[in-house]
C-alpha cells in the first residue's frame, strides 16, 4: 500500500525549493559606495531584537594604500544616536548585531585620507518569529518560522558570496595593477640602460678622438 505524503512536508519542501531558486537567481553584487571623507547609508529595521549582518570591502585597497595607512572605519549608530557596532582599521570584515530597538540605523564608513576609496558593502535585516510572536499573532504558526529561518540560512549563504566575489575584484585589481608596475618597471630599466650605453658611446668615442689627436701632435 503506498504512503501519503504529508501535505506539509510537501509544502515546506517546496518552498525550500522556491528559496534556494530564488536565491541563486539573484545578483550577488553589492552595492558600492566612494568614500572622500564619511560617507553614511540607512537601513530601516521594523522590530526590536532582529539580526543585522553584512559586510564590506576596500575594493582598492591593495592598489593606493601603503603599509602605514590607518584602514578605513565603520560605526553603526541606532535611531537615538547610539554607537552599536564600531570596525576599526580595516580593508574588509563582516559585523552581525542585534538591534536594541526598531527605526533607522546609520552605517557610516570614515576614510581618514584624502584619496577616495571604493568600498563594496552589503546590510541584511533578518527577522525569526519567536514564541512571543506567535502568541501574538494568530497567524503565525511552526511552519512560518520554519520558513524564516530557511530564508536566513539561504540569505547567510547570498552575504558570504557578495563578501567573496568583492574580496575576488578587489584581488583582481591588485593583480593588474601589479602588471602594470612590472611593465612601467621593465621600460624604465631598458631607458636607463640604453642611456648609459648612450653615455658610454659618447665618452669612448671622445676618449680615441682625444687619442688621435694627441698622437697627430
Amino acid at each position: 500500500m503506498a504512503r501519503s505524503r504529508n501535505p506539509v512536508t510537501s509544502s515546506i519542501s517546496l518552498l525550500f525549493i522556491a528559496l534556494i531558486l530564488t536565491s541563486l537567481g539573484r545578483d550577488v553584487e553589492g552595492l558600492a559606495v566612494t568614500v572622500n571623507d564619511v560617507e553614511c547609508v540607512s537601513e530601516y529595521v521594523l522590530y526590536e531584537g532582529d539580526t543585522v549582518s553584512g559586510n564590506f570591502v576596500v575594493v582598492d585597497h591593495d592598489i593606493f594604500w601603503s603599509s602605514d595607512h590607518p584602514g578605513i572605519d565603520l560605526v553603526v549608530t541606532s535611531p537615538g544616536g547610539n554607537t552599536v557596532h564600531t570596525v576599526k582599521g580595516t580593508s574588509g570584515e563582516k559585523f552581525e548585531f542585534k538591534a536594541p530597538r526598531n527605526g533607522m540605523y546609520k552605517f557610516c564608513f570614515h576614510n581618514p585620507y584624502s584619496a577616495p576609496e571604493t568600498v563594496s558593502f552589503y546590510i541584511h535585516v533578518g527577522h525569526i518569529p519567536n514564541e512571543h510572536d506567535l502568541a501574538k499573532d494568530e497567524h503565525l504558526n511552526p511552519i512560518n518560522v520554519k520558513i524564516a529561518e530557511l530564508r536566513e540560512a539561504l540569505e547567510s549563504v547570498t552575504a558570504e558570496q557578495k563578501y567573496l566575489k568583492a574580496r575576488d575584484t578587489r584581488h583582481r585589481h591588485t593583480n593588474e595593477s601589479t602588471r602594470k608596475r612590472v611593465i612601467y618597471y621593465t621600460i624604465g630599466e631598458y631607458m636607463l640602460l640604453a642611456l648609459a650605453s648612450g653615455l658610454q658611446i659618447v665618452y669612448i668615442r671622445r676618449l680615441f678622438s682625444k687619442s688621435v689627436a694627441y698622437n697627430r701632435v
